[in-house]
């Protein structure tokens, strides 16, 4: 991973920090739960995943047309990366 890219997963950790930080709502609930006699400590875990997109042809551009069957092209990428097969799958690699 390059560091442009991880420059960019900092800064994404850090814009989910302040929106957080700067909730009305949850400052309002945390003021809600210390008026009832309790001390708030809020931890949030954050995980970003990352998936390179390969090229493919023009066709295959959009992950999210439906590919043979009712599953899309990212849900067989997903299935595949899983090791399971499908016959929608089977039927589309064996051409």
């Amino acid at each position: 991973m390059n560091q442009q890219v991880k420059d960019l997963i900092q800064k994404l950790g850090e814009a989910i920090h302040e929106s957080v930080s700067e909730s009305e709502q949850i400052a309002g609930v945390v003021r809600e739960i210390r008026q009832q006699g309790f001390d708030v400590l809020l931890m949030l875990e954050a995980t970003i995943g990352l998936n390179e997109v390969e090229e493919e042809t023009a066709d295959a551009e959009n992950g999210d047309e439906p590919a043979q069957g009712p599953f899309t092209r990212n849900d067989l990428t997903f299935l595949k990366s899983l090791r399971i097969t499908t016959e929608e799958h089977d039927a589309g690699s064996s051409s």
